[in-house]
Parts: C-alpha cells; structure tokens; sequence
C-alpha cells in the first residue's frame, strides 16, 4: 500500500513538472522517439527542423522523417 502511494506522488509529480515545461516529443518514422527542448524550427527552404537536444546540442532531421510531433504541455 505504501508502494503505491509513493509511486501516485512521483507519477503526480511527473505530470505537474511536465505540464510547466514547453518541451515538445518527435515520433519518427522508424519507431523512435526524441526530446526537444522547447519548439522546434521548420527551416522550410531546406525541409529541416532544426531543435535542441535534451543534451543542449542542436540537431537537425528531415521534415520527411517526423510521423508526429507534439507538445509535452498539458
């Protein structure tokens, strides 16, 4: 029972955080999954969306490679 309880406030938690952050989630087309700090750029001369890794280094990947994105913001 005190198992559970501990895990609802860190899940709670979780969520609360999360709802105040501007981070946005990229689902590629291969399966995988990326963190973006804050909202990612569309360069549309190039078909790049140019974003900031959760490690604070700035990437790049093909318009054409993204299934989905969204926000983390509740």
């Amino acid at each position: 029972m005190k198992n559970k309880l501990i895990m609802a406030i860190i899940l709670a938690t979780t969520a609360l955080l999360a709802g105040c952050s501007s981070d946005h989630v990229m689902q590629m087309k291969d399966g995988s999954t990326v963190v973006v700090q804050g909202k990612p750029q569309e360069d549309k001369a190039t078909g790049m969306v140019i974003y900031t890794d959760e490690n604070g280094k700035q990437q790049a990947v093909n318009q054409a490679d993204i299934k989905e994105m969204s926000s983390l913001k509740n």
